[in-house]
């Protein structure tokens, strides 16, 4: 019968061999000696870095929730209806109310929504409001008994590039799974499912996969700091490069969708289009051009000069919007985007080009 040694292990076995047949007693091996950084077989236990890990994992995991989604089939031939099952993805109780923060495209097309919880208790869902320009969606449940706890709530503002991060989900169907990571970058962009652009986003390493969509992404202390929305992947599954739009920017449009079903971003009053920019800008023109300027507006009351036709029949160019609260903008999306930061009510400075001169202005958004 033949047999497999490894060979580190036939060297140590000739050697006491040869000590054998002199007479002589191999000494004994040391004692292992665990790596930096790992518990020894012999003092068994956790380190400090993972009890804290899996306290975070605990304290949140019964505010995250599993949503299945269904579509209504009708059948060409026979004209029936049914429900057929189109999608599944994560969410996570914004409030003790029962509403639930997810992702919009989680739930577009979807005419039925289940929501299961931590404790396998299993509930319908109505549709609150959505916001696809930031990919936020909120559900309602009914809950009867004790309230769901909510995530406590951090801030994306002070985020750092290398800090720790958590996400929680059910990717691929495996629920309430938790992946570590770190913040990789700030201020990312990436296409929505309708085209426009996605700003402002974390860009984290930790696994995201299909199913993770909407579930919470959270700081060491166990606070919400995103909604993990999306990866960056050409195959389909994660290549450490996920996505998560900020808890700022969550803070401002889920209360509004709660209250009147929809978004609507903070109201400058200024007409604008890429067109006519991309014209300025080869007249040698920096900035957002402002064609119009609605009655009554907070641009018309800051006196924003639009453009203009002269007597002759000619176009006069009227004042160029270069940057908000000294963020540059250069395009119709740059700038929407730099106001969608604010929340109405809250004061801007814009910085405007006139007659060659560049002015700041101070108005509050309605």
């Amino acid at each position: 019968m033949s047999r497999i040694v490894v060979p580190a292990l036939a060297g140590a076995l000739a050697a006491a061999l040869v000590l054998l047949a002199f007479g002589l007693r191999p000494a004994p091996l040391p004692p292992a000696i665990p790596a930096a950084g790992m518990a020894s077989a012999e003092a068994p236990g956790l380190f400090p870095w993972e009890e804290d890990t899996i306290a975070v994992f605990e304290a949140a995991r019964g505010s995250v929730v599993s949503i299945t989604t269904a579509a209504t089939f009708r059948d060409p031939w026979t004209r029936r209806t049914q429900r057929v099952p189109s999608g599944s993805g994560s969410g996570f109780f914004w409030d003790e109310a029962g509403h639930i923060v997810t992702n919009d495209h989680v739930i577009a097309g979807a005419s039925a929504a289940q929501i299961a919880l931590a404790d396998g208790r299993v509930f319908p869902a109505e549709l609150v409001g959505r916001a696809p320009q930031h990919d936020l969606a909120v559900l309602r449940i009914a809950v009867s008994g004790e309230p769901p706890r909510p995530l406590p709530r951090g801030r994306s503002a002070g985020l750092r590039v290398g800090q720790s991060v958590f996400a929680i989900g059910n990717p691929f169907g495996l629920d309430w799974t938790l992946t570590t990571g770190v913040v990789s970058a700030l201020d990312r962009e990436l296409a929505g499912s309708g085209g426009a652009t996605i700003r402002g986003l974390i860009q984290t390493d930790a696994a995201i996969n299909p199913g993770n969509s909407g579930g919470p992404l959270i700081d060491s202390r166990g606070r919400l700091i995103g909604v993990n929305t999306a990866i960056y992947s050409p195959s389909g599954g994660n290549a450490g490069v996920g996505f998560a739009v900020p808890v700022d920017t969550v803070a401002r449009v889920v209360p509004e969708l709660i209250e009147t079903g929809r978004y609507t971003p903070p109201f400058l009053g200024v007409i604008h289009d890429d067109r006519a920019t991309a014209l300025a800008h080869a007249a040698g023109l920096d900035g957002v051009l402002v064609i119009g300027v609605e009655p009554g507006s907070p641009a018309d009351q800051a006196g924003l000069v639009p453009l203009r036709r002269s007597r002759d029949g000619t176009l006069v160019p009227g004042d160029t919007i270069v940057a908000v609260d000294g963020r540059p903008v250069d395009s119709s999306a740059e700038l929407e985007a730099a106001l969608d930061a604010h929340a109405s009510g809250e004061s801007v400075e814009l910085e405007i080009l006139r007659e060659g001169r560049r002015l700041s202005l101070s108005l509050t958004l309605g």
